[in-house]
């Protein structure tokens, strides 16, 4: 069966050791006025300065996906809530921008790859790679980011080498869990997460 291409960035799906998923999310801030956007599903760094921002691919300074964020809109004066950070946002009166990530490095998470991934399954299970960013939706502020299955690193597919994600299982979603066609459905772990590491930002 040909899987759906329908990418939607990490979604939050379990814990290692089929710990108990609570939702929980901590509080960051986003620096006012950074122009890049944040989309619900990314996945965000840790800046020195204690913000965070959409990680680039090949980013170390993981700290979680991003789930939305509030602040004082500066064109309607009123509070808002947002799935995505839309960029330029500077809040009324100095605020900040406060935004909601799933930290735990134990937190597992569901992606879609951008192709077939040729080292197969479950042989897949253990290797790292990247994730692809790719512009979100303004309408419904969902990210679009997708798992790299196709130049990740050892030259073409995941392997043993450092990178963001890892990847743990494939998806049982019988629309997305067909390894042989396009857009598998993966569950991956950040591995290189700011709260799993020796050394810090």
């Amino acid at each position: 069966m040909v899987n759906v291409n329908a990418p939607s960035g990490l979604r939050p799906v379990g814990e290692s050791g089929s710990n108990i998923q609570n939702g929980g999310t901590t509080e960051y801030d986003i620096n006012p006025g950074l122009a890049t956007t944040i989309f619900k599903g990314d996945l965000v760094q840790l800046l020195a300065n204690g913000t965070i921002q959409q990680s680039a691919a090949g980013n170390v300074d993981c700290v979680g996906v991003f789930n939305g964020c509030f602040y004082d809109d500066p064109t309607t004066q009123k509070p808002t809530w947002s799935n995505y950070y839309p960029g330029g946002i500077t809040p009324t009166g100095g605020g900040l921008i406060k935004a909601f990530v799933y930290d735990d490095p134990n937190k597992l998470f569901e992606i879609q790859g951008n192709g077939i991934l040729a080292a197969g399954f479950p042989a897949a299970v253990g290797k790292n790679t990247d994730i692809v960013v790719t512009n979100g939706n303004t309408i419904n502020g969902q990210s679009a980011s997708q798992l790299n299955v196709l130049t990740g690193n050892g030259g073409g597919v995941p392997a043993a080498g450092a990178a963001q994600l890892r990847i743990v299982g494939m998806s049982k979603d019988p629309e997305n869990s067909d390894a042989l066609t396009a857009n598998t459905n993966w569950i991956v772990k950040i591995v290189e997460h700011v709260y799993s590491r020796i050394t810090g930002v």
